[in-house]
């Protein structure tokens, strides 16, 4: 009986590690193994600080780390670091998860030269997330009431709560009414001039106020990504720091601004 004990063990231990050396796809089998390595084996000190905040911000997901991995309940996996060394151009049109985390978020100061943290998404995760076709966004869009008007946000992760929360919140201030009419939400395209989605895409963007708001290639026409621009801003920072204490990040706070953007990317809030 003991020698039998001892093989099941060391075979429990084999396939733990097995799962580890290798890609990991979605098979239920692997799925199980990688979920029982990643509870057995990995405790918070061992998984990437960025991993457990994109883990703590989503956990409707119920997502795992396991061996660079992040993974799905249904067993889909999306690499966490692909390694690749990538210029600022780069790590916007392919960027990884731990990529989107390269640029701190700064509630205070000015951004700085190419600081455009949130720009980078990594279109695998939040096509899982929200939606890989417009018609699939589409089936988690639910109205949000917004200060007179009716506006579509998806209801993934609780997202159209928290704009709930922005609005009820901001009703408070009467002075900035005037800066808050919608401008658009949910529409499925490309970034203009790139060929990753925009975050309209998947129903978590909101743009407001656009006869208040400045964009860089407005106030900069015929600027390159990599250029040396100036900056201009009309929206007030009490709207600001309302989307941001619900999970929302500004365009405002990049250097390639777009102060009419408000975004829902809870990780990105520390």
């Amino acid at each position: 009986m003991p020698s039998i004990l001892l093989s099941l063990t060391l075979l429990a231990i084999a396939s733990c590690a097995h799962s580890k050396q290798n890609p990991i796809t979605a098979n239920k089998s692997v799925k199980d193994s990688a979920e029982n390595c990643a509870d057995n084996n990995l405790d918070n000190t061992q998984i990437p600080v960025y991993a457990r905040r994109l883990i703590k911000a989503y956990p409707e997901q119920k997502m795992r780390y396991t061996n660079n991995s992040i993974f799905f309940p249904d067993g889909t996996s999306i690499i966490y670091d692909d390694k690749k060394n990538k210029d600022f151009t780069k790590m916007l049109d392919d960027s990884d998860i731990e990529d989107m985390f390269s640029i701190p978020y700064d509630t205070i100061g000015k951004s700085k030269y190419l600081a455009d943290a949130g720009r980078s998404r990594c279109d695998a995760l939040f096509k899982k997330m929200y939606g890989a076709s417009a018609e699939a966004v589409r089936k988690n869009l639910v109205t949000v009431e917004w200060f007179g008007q009716k506006i579509l946000f998806t209801k993934v992760n609780g997202a159209d709560k928290q704009l709930q929360k922005v609005a009820a919140e901001l009703a408070n201030i009467p002075s900035i009414r005037n800066y808050l009419k919608s401008s658009g939400t949910f529409y499925w395209r490309k970034v203009r001039g790139a060929n990753r989605q925009s975050a309209h895409s998947y129903g978590i963007a909101f743009d407001i106020g656009v006869d208040h708001s400045n964009y860089w290639l407005w106030s900069n026409p015929g600027a390159k990504e990599t250029d040396k621009i100036k900056y201009v801003n009309r929206i007030p920072k009490e709207i600001v720091k309302v989307f941001e204490k619900h999970g929302f990040i500004w365009g405002g706070r990049w250097y390639h601004y777009d102060t009419m953007h408000f975004e829902y990317r809870p990780e990105l809030i520390d």
